[in-house]
């Protein structure tokens, strides 16, 4: 691993600590010629999920991406990064358990919006209007009205009001 201050490609392992479900490894490093301190995460490699889009095509699987798109739905909301890292952990979690190495958008956005829906119901519906292409006020409105008949047959509550 290159140094971020000096590029030299030594390095020594100060620390090392596995996260809580055992996928990845935190290594706190310090570059033998400057003596600069970084950290860097280790996962094993699996097997490439490949991503099939409305069009067809395909691509690798991206958590980035779409860490990126589920910030965007929870911008100032209350919703913390690591939950969303928990559930990019989650989903691909999901993916690798499953034979299949190829997965449509439809549904990876279906378990994002599984995931949302619990975690904040704005986050939700902002999600849904780009991945569902909502065109219209209307389709705003039917979802809102699925979304509180759901909370309703399953008895859970949308209130965001949060105790501080």
């Amino acid at each position: 691993m290159k140094c971020l201050q000096c590029q030299n490609p030594e390095s020594k392992v100060l620390e090392s600590r596995e996260s809580r479900d055992g996928r990845t490894v935190r290594r706190r490093r310090e570059c033998v010629s400057c003596g600069y301190r970084f950290t860097t995460f280790e996962r094993s490699e699996e097997q490439p999920l490949y991503i099939i889009k409305r069009d067809g095509t395909r691509e690798l699987f991206s958590r980035e991406k779409l860490l990126k798109s589920m910030g965007i739905a929870c911008q100032k909301r209350s919703v913390s990064s690591k939950s969303l890292d928990a559930i990019c952990d989650w989903l691909e979690s999901v993916c690798h358990s499953s034979e299949e190495r190829e997965i449509t958008t439809q549904k990876i956005g279906e378990l994002v919006l599984e995931a949302l829906l619990k975690l904040d119901p704005v986050a939700y519906v902002r999600f849904a209007s780009v991945y569902r292409a909502f065109s219209s006020p209307e389709d705003f409105v039917l979802e809102l009205k699925l979304l509180i008949e759901r909370a309703q047959k399953n008895n859970f509550n949308l209130d965001l009001e949060k105790e501080n």
